[in-house]
């Protein structure tokens, strides 16, 4: 049985902003009682549904260019201005850091869920 792709891309995407916010609390020992983790993680979980929106992910969500990359950039520039617009904070380090976990997760399932598709489809012909 194969899963429906846009819904599972979805929670895939979640699930790498979800896991960048419990690794990132728990390497500073800030706990991850779920408040905490709630109000690190809705900037960027509300700029990710953005990224979405804005790129139309739902049409062909393992794209690298221009969905990917859209939603890797909107993901990251908007839940560090949504930090900031709040005041949360997001110093130049946890910036860099956001970037860089966020473009290997979101970037990297796709690539791997690229690869597997081609090397089923040459499998298939």
């Amino acid at each position: 049985m194969r899963l429906p792709l846009v819904p599972v891309a979805a929670l895939l995407d979640l699930v790498c902003v979800v896991a960048f916010v419990v690794i990132g609390r728990a390497s500073h020992n800030e706990g991850n009682a779920l408040l905490g983790i709630l109000t690190t993680l809705w900037p960027f979980a509300l700029a990710l549904a953005v990224g979405w929106a804005a790129t139309l992910a739902w049409r062909d969500p393992l794209r690298l260019l221009p969905v990917g990359a859209g939603v890797w950039a909107v993901t990251v520039g908007g839940g560090l201005l949504l930090r900031v617009a709040t005041g949360q904070g997001a110093p130049l380090a946890f910036a860099i850091v956001t970037a860089l976990f966020l473009a290997a997760t979101l970037l990297g399932w796709r690539t791997i869920a690229r690869l597997a598709r081609s090397r089923s489809t040459d499998a298939a012909s």
